[in-house]
């Protein structure tokens, strides 16, 4: 085995920088996983421009949707989490305690006391290698990780955070029930991931909306189970809701678009009296004006959404194992490591002639 461990490490905005780390020596109660494949994030492709919260962060590898075979495993860990070496594990974000009053009564994602993350540590906390864009990845005692079987393909398995995520806000916090009426604005892969949730929780009518250059993720919504699609950017999305509901409106709605304010505006307008908004696009800090009579005189319910928790993500992994969606078709890139950079940028949408919708880095290919 080799001493030293690659990895790509963001060193400021827009630089991915391929560095050399010692490997961790592994105790009874710690892992390490061989990276097979991590998938990105819109969140890594604001981080990469210096949005996102990047001036507090430094230097640091990137990733936090990390999938992998577990190569090391000491004993208590073994027992603690019922895996065993050469089992396939996706690992959650968050890094929790363990101990605290939030964590025991199953709040772990409000720890007060996490000072860990997958692919948001510095590379100045030892053992250094916290993310996923890295042959291997430090598993703490306090990790969160979730089985995935090995037959599931990489590319397929790699998507169990944005899948995670639709259950999460669609099924979860959007509540869906039996036949609803379910607006998701935005169409990247966690809009159609939330379709995907939607359909599974039994939606009746699901509309999704995106920019006419995204017209190659609307057209994969509607092959998940999307009944109706909206161009943003040249339809009234509002007018075209009530058109399409016959003024009914929706009763879930989903918003998912990043760093944008209208469409935040456009989920409570288009929501039924007494419906749900979920609001999940992160905006980068931006001052987003939001309209609170909207949300009193229907009498909206709005949700923060933040992240994955475990039972989405269990539910999520459910669906990926169980081959119900042709799920292969939302995998349009693979990156090596050493193009962690240009997998960004291809989802980013900046590299001419590539439409992305998941991309994901192998490291160790």
């Amino acid at each position: 085995m080799a001493d030293t461990v690659r990895a790509a490490v963001q060193t400021g905005p827009r630089a991915i920088e391929i560095r050399e780390f010692p490997r961790p020596k592994i105790g009874p109660d710690d892992g390490l996983l061989r990276v097979e494949a991590n998938g990105i994030c819109g969140s890594d492709v604001e981080t990469y421009k210096g949005h996102m919260g990047y001036s507090a962060r430094g230097p640091f590898i990137p990733g936090h949707e990390p999938l992998g075979i577990i190569e090391e495993l000491g004993e208590r860990a073994a027992e603690r989490w019922g895996v065993q070496p050469g089992d396939r594990v996706a690992l959650e974000v968050i890094v929790p305690c363990r101990a605290c009053q939030q964590c025991l009564t199953g709040r772990y994602q409000s720890c007060p006391n996490r000072k860990y993350g997958h692919g948001v540590t510095g590379i100045d906390v030892e053992p250094t290698l916290w993310g996923g864009l890295a042959e291997y990845l430090y598993i703490s005692p306090g990790s969160v990780l979730h089985k995935i079987d090995r037959s599931v393909p990489v590319e397929v398995a790699a998507m169990f955070n944005p899948l995670g995520a639709g259950v999460r806000w669609a099924a979860q916090l959007g509540g869906i029930r039996l036949g609803d009426t379910v607006l998701v604005l935005g169409s990247g892969q966690r809009g159609i991931a939330s379709v995907i949730a939607a359909r599974a929780a039994g939606a009746g009518t699901i509309i999704v909306t995106g920019l006419e250059s995204d017209k190659h993720k609307l057209d994969l919504a509607r092959e998940f189970g999307a009944d109706h699609t909206i161009f943003a950017d040249s339809e009234n999305t509002v007018e075209k809701v009530a058109d399409l509901t016959g003024g009914a409106m929706a009763d879930v709605t989903l918003e998912l678009t990043p760093m944008a304010a209208a469409p935040v505006t456009d989920a409570l307008l288009a929501t039924r009296h007494g419906g749900r908004v979920v609001l999940a696009g992160l905006k980068g800090g931006k001052e987003i004006p939001l309209r609170t009579d909207l949300i009193i005189n229907r009498a909206l319910q709005v949700f923060g959404a933040f992240g994955v928790d475990a039972t989405a993500n269990e539910q999520a992994i459910a669906i990926l194992e169980s081959g119900r969606f042709p799920l292969e078709k939302m995998h349009t890139h693979t990156f090596g490591l050493d193009d962690t950079a240009l997998a960004i940028e291809t989802l980013a949408g900046e590299v001419p002639g590539e439409q992305a919708v998941h991309v994901s880095v192998h490291p160790n290919s």
